[in-house]
Order: C-alpha cells, then sequence, then structure tokens
C-alpha cells in the first residue's frame, strides 16, 4: 500500500477564514502534503479544486463543504460533507436528512468536532454533535486542532500563553470523543476516524501587535490523516482525487500528529490463513490471526480490543499479537514532547469476525 498525507478541515474568506485557496494550495506544498480538503461553512465552493504543481512536488487542492443550521439555537451538529457532487445547504436543519442526500450526492460525511468545549473567556461557543440517533454517516472527526485548542482556554491569559506556545496545545483527542467512537463500533457501525485541524488563520491585534491564529503551515504540520492507496499518486488529477476519497471511505487511514516527528510508514495489519488486510477491513478469526504493527520509531504503543487495552509495548517500533478472539482491534501510539506524553496516531480499525 502506498501513503499520502491528507490535511482537511479549513476555512477560506468564503466562510470564516482568512486564507484563499491559492494560499492554502502554496501552504500544502510548503508543507509537503499530497493533499487538503477545504470546508467552508454551508457553501460548496465551484471551480477551484486542481493539481497544484510546485518545484519539486504536487498537491491536490479539493473541496468539500462544512454544513449545520444556522437558524439553530444554540449552534450544534456541524457535518463535514466531502465528495458530494452538490450543494447540500439546504438539508442542514435535519441532519439525517442531510447524511442521507450526501449519500444520494455521492458523498461522504463526517460527523465534525463531535466534542467541542465552549470557551467563554474567548467567547467561543460549545458546538458539539449532539443528534446521536443519525445512522449512515461515514465516520467522526476524531481530533479536531481547533476544539482542542477551545478547551484550554480557562482566560484570557491562556489564550495568550497558547497563541505564543501553539505546539504546547496539542495533547490528543477528547476522551469523550474516543469514547463515543468506541461506543459506535461497539454497536456495529464502521465508523471512520479522521483528523482535522479546523484552520482559519484568524488574524488578532494586541495594542501594536498583530499575530495570526494560526497560519496553516502550522496547522500542515501538526494532525494530519494519513491513507493508504492501492496505487500511488498518479499526478492525475480525477484518479487521485478518487482514490483518497476511496481510502477515506473504507477507513484505510489513521491520524498522524506529525509535529514532533513525521508519523509516515505507520502500519497496522492483519494476517490470517488466506489473506491479509489494513486498517478498515475485515478478516476471519477461523484458524487465527496475527495483528503487526510498524511505527517510525520505537516509542509506547498500545493495542486496544473494543475499547480496552489488550497488549501494550514501551520502546518498540515492530509488535506483534496473536489475536484469537473476535473483536474491533485498534492501535493507539504515545510520545514525550516538550515534557508530556501526548497522543502520536490513533489507527482506524481492523474487524476480527
Amino acid at each position: 500500500m502506498h501513503e499520502a498525507v491528507i490535511n482537511l478541515h479549513m476555512h477560506t474568506p468564503y466562510s470564516d477564514g482568512f486564507y484563499s485557496h491559492a494560499q492554502i494550495a502554496q501552504a500544502a506544498l510548503k508543507s509537503e502534503l499530497d493533499a487538503v480538503i477545504v470546508t467552508d461553512h454551508n457553501v460548496l465552493v465551484k471551480g477551484v479544486e486542481r493539481l497544484v504543481q510546485g518545484a519539486e512536488r504536487r498537491t491536490l487542492l479539493l473541496v468539500g463543504e462544512e454544513i449545520h443550521d444556522q437558524a439553530r439555537q444554540p449552534q450544534k451538529n456541524h457535518l463535514l460533507v466531502l465528495a458530494a457532487d452538490r450543494e447540500l445547504a439546504q438539508y442542514a436543519p435535519e441532519p439525517q436528512r442531510l447524511i442521507d442526500a450526501a449519500r444520494q450526492a455521492g458523498g461522504l460525511t463526517f460527523l465534525a468536532h463531535p466534542v467541542d468545549p465552549a470557551a467563554p473567556a474567548v467567547r467561543q461557543d460549545d458546538l458539539s454533535w449532539v443528534d446521536w440517533q443519525v445512522r449512515d454517516f461515514t465516520g467522526l472527526e476524531l481530533w479536531n486542532g481547533f476544539s482542542e485548542f477551545k478547551g484550554k482556554l480557562k482566560s484570557l491569559l491562556h489564550a495568550l500563553f497558547y497563541v505564543t506556545f501553539p505546539a504546547l496545545i496539542a495533547e490528543g483527542p477528547f476522551p469523550a470523543a474516543i469514547q463515543r467512537w468506541d461506543s459506535l463500533l461497539a454497536q456495529g457501525k464502521p465508523v471512520v476516524a479522521i483528523g482535522g485541524s479546523d484552520a482559519h488563520a484568524l488574524p488578532i491585534r494586541v495594542g501594536p501587535l498583530r499575530k495570526t491564529i494560526f497560519p496553516f503551515e502550522f496547522h500542515f504540520r501538526c494532525i494530519n490523516t494519513h491513507v493508504l492507496l492501492p496505487q500511488p499518486l498518479s499526478g492525475e488529477f480525477s484518479v487521485d482525487r478518487q482514490a483518497i476519497y476511496a481510502a477515506l471511505a473504507a477507513g484505510r487511514a489513521f491520524i498522524g500528529y506529525d509535529l514532533p516527528h513525521p508519523t509516515r510508514g505507520f502500519r497496522f495489519r492483519a494476517i490470517g490463513k488466506d489473506r491479509e488486510v489494513v486498517m478498515g477491513e475485515t478478516i476471519s478469526a477461523q484458524n487465527g490471526v496475527t495483528l503487526k504493527i510498524r511505527l517510525p520509531f520505537a516509542t509506547e504503543c498500545i493495542l486496544l480490543k473494543d475499547g480496552r487495552p489488550m497488549k501494550k509495548w514501551t520502546k518498540r517500533d515492530r509488535c506483534t499479537f496473536l489475536a484469537g478472539e473476535k473483536g474491533v482491534y485498534r492501535v493507539e501510539v504515545y510520545l514525550r514532547f516538550l515534557g508530556k506524553r501526548r497522543a502520536w496516531i490513533f489507527s482506524n480499525p481492523i474487524y476480527v469476525v
């Protein structure tokens, strides 16, 4: 399998962001991303998707949409819609109808920032997902960079500190988001987990000082979604676009926090009697299954089954486990960075049935 690195969930001046599509594409090239997916609020911007060629590499500029009911009070239920062939914001008041319409339009649907705390100190509301009766969505945004930032803003002093030292923000997805994901998986729902920046490049001014919160180049080095493809990206726009969305739909992906150390090269696979599978795929438990994990370097690795830790390795970059039971198996990886234990990699599951 071939790996591509994607950053998704970001905004332009078409909604509440401050980088243009062209600026985002250039930032993606500098950050060596294979693709970015722009998701403005309630508008599907047409005519900007393209393959962007740089001096030494290329990147895909893709466009989706973050849809929510602007009349709802309080604001909740933001949905990332990717790959749809038409505008769907008119369905925002009814989340299930929106999800159904997106599927009919060839789209993928991810519940955006399912846990999103309020930050009254900076006048930011709680925008969590609350309609948990919905079904047939593709997945959820397990780790949202901006939501995690909001969660740390207990005062204006905290805001100033983390704006000045943004590398100290990320520690991992909210435990409540992980618990929700595991609960959905336990119900037999193959929910795909992705990571999102929720980037805006917001300008602020304090007296004579001006600063951007946070430049796209910073976001692009942090929480990325890595997808596995059967073939390397070809440089043909339509082929590569389809390959990336197919991988996201299937859950052939992992979330990587790339700032401390690149997560490229992580692999999680299962080997059975007659076949080998990767994340997002299913394998029979008959005759036993061997799970294999490969890390970019030796650190703490945890294998979970049905949301519960089964095995922990420390200072290992190759991990093997014999899975004798059916279940949903996934991997979490942690490392030490800037004085704290921080989440580094969250895999999507392998389903042993």
